[in-house]
């Protein structure tokens, strides 16, 4: 990219430069420019998306180079972080319903889905299972031990939903042949939306062609700290109404619990604990009116 970027410089002879995260921006008396390592030919994927009547993308000045793309620098002004995500789930329910269609999937298709999800929820119940055996076993339990054993069974309950939910996700999909697919952006956050002349999505070198749902899951993990989910999930579902199959696993892949990072204090420890654990509580929060007293129950 050094050498790249050298070459560009001479070319649109800048007369700043600032590196910013990954990204390289270029002010020059024609226009400000961002420079990016490429990772994928996004050409194919724009015109597409010109195509489906969706053009939120900053322009691609010159895709021409092996290591770099060359973007025009889009200005954002500044909003309120909830009004954002509004915007953003507006605009990521467009692309979705742009671009959305019924793709034919062999029966395995479903059963690898379903597998490797029943294989994620045993590695961490036994995770759990075994971090619990571990601070259990301790003679003098310290806060983060005692914070995370008072919250226990609710790590192990939401784990027991997921292996429940997805054993009837698969009983509706088995027998499918198709599944809807759409462009998936595969990298959402707030970080990655701006709104200047007209609005943008950036960092489009992770997407993929699949189920809408993971944008929406990417985004919850990204966001759930930050804000109150409820109203940009509704918001979402009317823009974008999600099959009964699709909303199932959906709901089983925001409820998975986040692993417990490592810490060198036990204040940090509490902290990663806190994480997790509010994960979880948000997360029955969030889902819970969309089930019935009834099956809550059963």
């Amino acid at each position: 990219m050094n050498r790249s970027l050298e070459i560009l410089k001479t070319i649109y002879k800048p007369y700043r430069y600032t590196i910013k995260g990954k990204a390289t921006i270029l002010e020059t008396t024609s226009g400000d420019f961002i420079i990016k390592e490429k990772k994928k030919d996004l050409n194919e994927l724009y015109n597409y998306l010109i195509s489906r009547g969706f053009d939120n993308f900053p322009k691609l000045i010159d895709s021409s180079r092996r290591d770099v793309n060359v973007f025009e620098y889009v200005e954002s002004i500044r909003m309120p972080r909830e009004q954002m995500c509004d915007d953003i789930i507006d605009l990521i329910a467009s692309l979705h319903n742009k671009t959305s269609y019924f793709k034919e999937v062999s029966e395995d298709k479903f059963k690898s889905i379903y597998e490797d999800i029943k294989s994620n929820i045993s590695y961490l119940k036994n995770y759990y299972d075994t971090l619990f055996e571990m601070r259990f076993s301790e003679e003098y339990m310290s806060p983060a031990t005692y914070q995370l054993m008072r919250n226990f069974y609710k790590i192990n309950a939401a784990l027991d939903f997921c292996d429940r939910e997805i054993d009837e996700w698969y009983d509706l999909v088995k027998s499918e042949t198709k599944i809807r697919v759409s462009v998936v952006h595969n990298n959402l956050s707030i970080e990655h939306y701006l709104k200047g002349n007209k609005e943008v999505l950036i960092s489009w070198d992770n997407y993929l062609i699949d189920t809408p749902i993971i944008d929406i899951v990417k985004l919850y993990k990204n966001e759930y700290l930050n804000m109150n989910f409820s109203e940009i999930l509704e918001r979402y579902f009317y823009k974008f109404p999600l099959l009964n199959y699709e909303q199932k696993l959906l709901f089983v892949l925001i409820t998975l619990p986040l692993e417990i990072k490592e810490s060198d204090t036990v204040f940090n420890a509490c902290r990663e604990n806190n994480k997790v654990i509010d994960y979880v509580f948000k997360t029955e929060d969030l889902i819970r009116p969309y089930y019935t007293e009834e099956e809550e129950k059963e």
